[in-house]
């Protein structure tokens, strides 16, 4: 007799197991699915099979061959395309001229398959359905026969007010060869939904065979589990590998060279199986678990109902339970993994990570040491250990950062902030920004905090707003700088300064535990709008200027607004001045994207030609957001960011003739020279948003700067503000009677050096340390980074906040000397980088 075997599908109820594999070739017990199922044939005297193939055949056919390795003779149909369950088996017809079986390659079933070929032959049958009872039939074939096992009724997948038995369809038939004339040729027939109730109709010999016995159908991860966990606690018995040890009550199985280190596998419990060449170290302790080949457990792992595939790595103290881990997966040291959840391929888990509950995590990932994962990890390479990089959360738009994602993080936000409370709400003009912000609303909203949607908007603006009063904090959406398919986040407080770190580490945390605020039904915040925040910017703005001096001053000048929300507010504030106004980009297009680098560079360019064809006093680019700006001299200089912040210390220096500057540690020294001859002084603080801003708070501050072309000018708010840098260039050149490009080369430069050297986070401390060790002769500084001072130099080791590189900066008075420097401390640092990997 022959029996058909079903090994066609797709498997996507139970991804990710079968992302690499067809779903009978899944492992069971170190053995694919399949193989049971022909153990069970040939122990019914079933050992001629037609293998039914369609998705990844290759693979069941490079591992099965001919069938002579495992004692049956196996033939391969593969259908050019998805015909059904019933349209697939006639494209076999050629081979089943006598009675035959169907069974599925996904099951796991211990059924007497002879006693249904007994039955089938006792009442002359043409189609017998082998049928069981099970405690939730809602999605399975429910049948219902009469008392000589004619079927009389079935319903496929009922809901609960259509079930009328327990007794469903195994996917298990006994068929006379006649049934597949009543299939036509290559077309789409499925046995539940078209043969069998046309056979019903035709009062056709249509049988149910009910057995008893052990079945279960393997469709998804949960099945695949306790299928596992019912061989464990012997409801099902199957045949295993390896040699058993342990004594006579022992169910430990060892395959060839397995090495076990506690000799005595007292710390072995229930039933264990291990895979060939597979090492158990120390006093890791397993219990009801399934070791794949080539798999190392370390000292003090524990393991309990766990699977784990081929080659994969648990380092020591790692605690797991009920988890699944596929092939090549590593397991850091200390990691916890919850009962449910799934490793699939090649997935790294760094030390001391955390999986949750029933969190599926797709082939190929990284899940950074420390992180807690608690959702699938489907898209993406990579489950941080954190979701902020200082007050922003960045990541790939609708893969990283999904409307699931953004909703969950405004609850978290919400939370942390008092009910009935009011944030400010704002966006750059990208669509992808206002589908997250508005699912980030619904999650703030459901905490009881209200929110003041500003919509699309510069991020000045909102960040003045806050200056004022009433909003507890606010947070804007933009299009990543640097990479047009990521969106960022921002966080701020109350006084628009970037949030601290410990409040980004307040809201993560409740991320992470799911801890929300969950308000009554009747008490959800509530959404308003602030129509004038365009006029109480305005006010401000013309406040903090010499509105009577531009005036006078009229200059004419050229704009490039980058499609930004600026063009719907800088022209105008600028006309309002007396200034005569080219704007370049003021559209603001909702489709727009963020320019890369050489667009960046063009528009520049040309903005450079525009200046100097019309005559203008100063050209201005900026950024998306509204707070970078570059400069561009009457004569068509580019300014570099440098270039730009010791120009502007210069006008800043000559027309206030007092106060203080803020820079940040790696600015040129020309900041102080400026700055000591003018008489004012210099506070030098950490190169980030929230560091710059806080010193620019301070009484008599009369300019910031970052080293990326953020400016600000306290004497309007202490934030960064390109709009407001504009007119504010204006002023003081009217003030000084300066030119841009006079101011520029007033400024004393010497040659300044800038390298990126790759660095990973593990090795950052260690090398601060040695350059801190290293410095111990010279005058040094640690305000941020190690800057260490020479007679007419000074070279800075900077980590990066949020990438793995260290920053080398170096001034000196020649090119040679700050390029002999810059070159000096690469090679310390690639030395100490070896000292600290053979430590």
């Amino acid at each position: 007799m022959k029996a058909v075997i079903m090994a066609g599908g797709f498997g996507t109820r139970i991804h990710p197991l079968t992302i690499n594999m067809p779903k009978p070739m899944i492992p069971l017990f170190n053995r694919p699915m399949m193989l049971h199922i022909m153990e069970l044939l040939k122990e019914h005297g079933i050992s001629e099979l037609i293998l039914l193939l369609y998705h990844q055949p290759e693979v069941i056919k490079n591992y099965f061959g001919d069938g002579s390795e495992f004692g049956v003779r196996i033939t391969y149909v593969t259908p050019l395309e998805d015909f059904g369950t019933a349209g697939a088996v006639k494209q076999a017809a050629k081979y089943l001229k006598e009675r035959f079986v169907i069974i599925s390659g996904d099951l796991l079933t211990d059924f007497d398959i002879s006693e249904a070929l007994r039955f089938h032959d006792a009442r002359k049958a043409e189609a017998t359905i082998v049928l069981t009872s099970v405690k939730d039939p809602l999605q399975f074939g429910v049948v219902i026969t009469d008392k000589n096992g004619r079927i009389t009724k079935f319903l496929e997948k009922p809901g609960w007010g259509e079930v009328f038995s327990d007794t469903i369809n195994t996917g298990i038939y006994v068929l006379e060869p006649e049934v597949l004339e009543r299939i036509p040729e290559n077309e789409n027939r499925d046995w539940s939904k078209d043969v069998f109730p046309a056979m019903l109709a035709d009062d056709a010999p249509l049988f149910g065979c009910n057995l008893q016995g052990y079945w279960q159908d393997v469709g998804n991860t949960d099945a695949y589990l306790e299928a596992c966990r019912d061989v464990f606690a012997g409801k099902v018995r199957i045949n295993l590998l390896g040699a058993r040890a342990g004594g006579e009550a022992g169910q430990i199985y060892l395959g060839q060279d397995v090495k076990v280190e506690q000799k005595d596998l007292s710390l072995l419990e229930g039933m264990v199986v291990v895979g060939d060449n597979t090492h158990i170290k120390g006093k890791a302790r397993l219990k009801n678990c399934v070791i794949g080949r080539n798999c190392t457990i370390e000292d003090g792992v524990e393991l309990e109902d766990c699977i784990l595939w081929r080659n994969v790595y648990v380092r020591k103290g790692s605690r797991l339970k009920g988890a699944t881990l596929c092939n090549r997966v590593q397991i850091g040291q200390g990691v916890v993994i919850e009962e449910g959840a799934v490793i699939a391929d090649e997935t790294t888990v760094g030390d001391e990570a955390y999986i949750k509950k029933d969190v599926k995590i797709w082939p190929r990932k990284l899940v950074e040491g420390g992180a807690i994962v608690t959702t699938n990890l489907i898209w993406g390479e990579k489950w941080r250990k954190s979701l902020f990089d200082g007050a922003l959360v960045r990541g790939l738009t609708n893969v990283e950062l999904t409307p699931e994602f953004s909703a969950k993080l405004g609850s978290a936000y919400g939370s942390t902030l008092p009910k009935d409370s009011f944030i400010l709400s704002g966006r750059d003009a990208v669509r992808s920004s206002r589908m997250l912000k508005r699912s980030f609303v619904g999650g703030l909203l459901s905490t009881g905090v209200n929110v003041i949607d500003v919509k699309m908007i510069s991020l000045p603006v909102l960040r003045y707003k806050l200056t004022t009063f009433g909003e507890v904090g606010g947070v804007h959406f933009r299009q990543c700088p640097d990479d047009p398919a990521a969106t960022e986040i921002i966080f701020y407080d109350a006084d628009g300064i970037e949030i601290s770190s410990s409040a980004a580490k307040g809201i993560e945390r409740i991320y992470y535990k799911e801890n929300f605020r969950r308000v009554h039904h009747s008490e959800p915040g509530g959404i308003s709008e602030l129509p004038r925040i365009y006029d109480y910017y305005r006010d401000g703005y013309q406040r903090a200027l010499n509105t009577e001096l531009l005036r006078a001053f009229a200059p004419k000048v050229v704009v490039d607004i980058n499609h930004s929300p600026a063009g719907d507010l800088l022209p105008r504030l600028l006309n309002d001045l007396g200034c005569d106004v080219i704007e370049l980009n003021s559209h603001v297009l909702e489709s727009a994207s963020v320019a890369t680098p050489e667009q960046r560079e063009r528009a520049k360019e040309q903005l450079s030609r525009i200046v100097v064809t019309l005559g203008a006093t100063a050209g201005f680019w900026l950024g998306p957001s509204g707070e970078r700006c570059t400069l561009i001299d009457e004569q068509g200089e580019i300014l570099s960011d440098i270039d730009a912040l010791c120009t502007l210390s210069a006008l800043v220096c000559r027309a206030e003739g007092r106060g203080e500057l803020v820079a940040p540690v790696p600015a040129p020294q020309a900041v102080e020279e400026l700055a000591l001859a003018a008489g004012l002084t210099v506070t030098r603080a950490k190169n980030d948003g929230r560091a710059l801003v806080e010193a620019a708070k301070k009484k008599n501050v009369q300019l910031g700067f970052s080293m990326e072309g953020h400016f600000i000018f306290p004497s309007f708010h202490p934030n960064f503000d390109a709009l407001f840098t504009v007119a504010k260039t204006l002023e003081l050149l009217a003030r000084t009677g300066l030119s841009l490009s006079q101011a520029r080369r007033s400024v004393k430069r010497r040659a300044y050096r800038h390298l990126k050297v790759p660095c990973s986070f593990e090795l950052k401390g260690g090398i601060m340390r040695k350059m801190s060790e290293d410095s111990v002769d010279h005058e040094a500084s640690f305000i941020d980074g190690v800057k260490v001072q020479f007679e007419d130099a000074w070279v800075l080791m900077l980590p990066d906040q949020h990438n793995p590189v260290a920053h080398l900066v170096a001034e000196a008075g020649s090119a040679a000397e700050a390029d002999r420097l810059v070159e000096e401390y690469r090679r310390k640092l690639e030395e100490w980088k070896k000292e600290l990997l053979n430590q």
